[in-house]
């Protein structure tokens, strides 16, 4: 089954109201002193999931970029007092990643500002999303 003039509009549709959203958060984030990307960084680390541990390569899977790119971000995150590293105190070789009160303080204030934003955009964001999503599963049935 090929895609309709209207398949690509509700994609285009979905594609807009997410890039909004993003458009948003690399904002605010810019507004608030911190490039997007550590913010990324910061929400990630304080969102890891239960069993993970925060280390670069951790970080690096969970930010889908290379290796020595998390290190240079983790670089410039510790630069500006966001993150730490400190030994793994089961495991020496390791090195944890630790966000410092700075860091919190600046993740609570960009989380309490999209938490808000998501409260007003995240309905037409989520109806988009289920509208692509209904007709993908009407490409599939067919």
């Amino acid at each position: 089954m090929d895609l309709t003039l209207h398949d690509y509009r509700e994609l285009a549709e979905f594609r807009c109201q997410l890039r909004q959203f993003l458009r948003f958060s690399e904002t605010r984030a810019r507004e608030l002193g911190i490039e997007p990307q550590q913010h990324q960084a910061l929400l990630a680390l304080k969102g890891l999931p239960t069993g993970s541990h925060p280390t670069i390569g951790e970080l690096a899977d969970r930010l889908a970029l290379r290796h020595h790119t998390t290190v240079e971000l983790v670089n410039r995150l510790e630069t500006a007092g966001f993150v730490k590293r400190q030994p793994d105190p089961d495991d020496g070789r390791q090195i944890l990643l630790h966000l410092t009160p700075q860091g919190n303080a600046k993740l609570r204030s960009l989380s309490l500002a999209h938490r808000d934003e998501l409260r007003v955009k995240g309905p037409e964001l989520a109806k988009s999303l289920r509208t692509v999503l209904r007709g993908s599963e009407r490409f599939h049935a067919a």
